[in-house]
């Protein structure tokens, strides 16, 4: 019979006796803040998969339709807040207990929790950068550009998705495109898509925080993903303990040394009373 209270209790002494480990999170950590996941407890898809790496690149009817869906929900995202959860991880690494944050997230809600030493594994959704010229700037800006230049998809919608998308009804064709205006590139937002890659240095700073951490945590994320889910292997290899704290099922269940299969954030709060206060 599986002894939840036990379990915390276990995962707490684990954390004391093992300090400081490394934290990975993912969506999970994020939905208190009103940002919707991509899957379910059991991994299923509750969304429609992300926008493709190619598909924006390569089709200007992908690029108009990702932008008018972003107009309606990416100002949700841009003013999510940190939740309990996050609150308690910037804890526990004031309290020397976790270290390096590695998160699958794009929100930045760690940093606005007061976070340090975070690696944005998938990027930093409110930033942009042109695909020519590397050129960086603000999203906000571009988002009140976008709003002036298609005043027609300007309005809020409650169907709020992943990554600050948004369901529309109206067909996106007549969508007027921005491009960059030092050399006319395309301009996306600072985000690993799917079927892109993480740049190999932060995935090396990635694993040069395992290797400086006594474990690995990971807390909202089913690890379906490769670009995460090698970060548990990686550390079960080198003989680390790997502690799973999500609900539902996980692609690394079998490497785990503890399972918490509960809330995230009532289930951070439980440990921080055992660990901090």
């Amino acid at each position: 019979m599986y002894d939840h209270a036990s379990e915390i209790a276990n995962a707490a002494e684990l954390l004391r006796g093992n300090t400081p480990f490394t934290l990975l999170s993912g969506a999970g950590l994020s939905t208190d803040s009103g940002i919707p996941a991509y899957r379910n407890a059991q991994g299923q898809w509750v969304h429609a998969p992300p926008m493709q790496h190619h598909d924006f690149m390569n089709n200007d009817a992908a690029r108009k339709r990702y932008w008018a869906r972003s107009l309606g929900g990416w100002l949700n995202l841009y003013h999510a807040q940190p939740n309990r959860a996050h609150q308690v991880i910037a804890q526990f690494q004031q309290h020397g207990l976790i270290d390096t944050i590695i998160t699958q997230n794009v929100d930045g809600l760690h940093q606005k929790a007061g976070s340090s030493s975070v690696i944005n594994l998938h990027g930093y959704a409110n930033d942009i950068v042109c695909m020519t010229c590397g050129d960086r700037s603000p999203r906000f800006e571009l988002h009140q550009r976008y709003a002036q230049l298609n005043p027609q998809f300007n309005q809020s919608t409650t169907a709020i998705k992943p990554d600050g998308d948004a369901t529309l009804s109206a067909p996106t064709d007549e969508f007027k495109l921005i491009h960059c205006d030092h050399c006319g590139g395309i301009l996306k937002p600072d985000v690993v898509y799917f079927g892109d890659n993480v740049p190999k240095t932060r995935v090396e700073a990635c694993y040069q925080a395992i290797d400086n951490s006594a474990g690995l945590f990971v807390v909202g994320s089913s690890l379906k993903v490769f670009s995460g889910f090698r970060f548990a292997r990686y550390a079960h290899q080198h003989n680390k303990p790997v502690i799973l704290l999500t609900k539902g099922i996980t692609r690394a269940d079998e490497l785990a040394t503890i399972k918490l299969d509960a809330n995230i954030s009532s289930t951070l709060l439980q440990l921080s009373h055992l660990l901090i206060d």
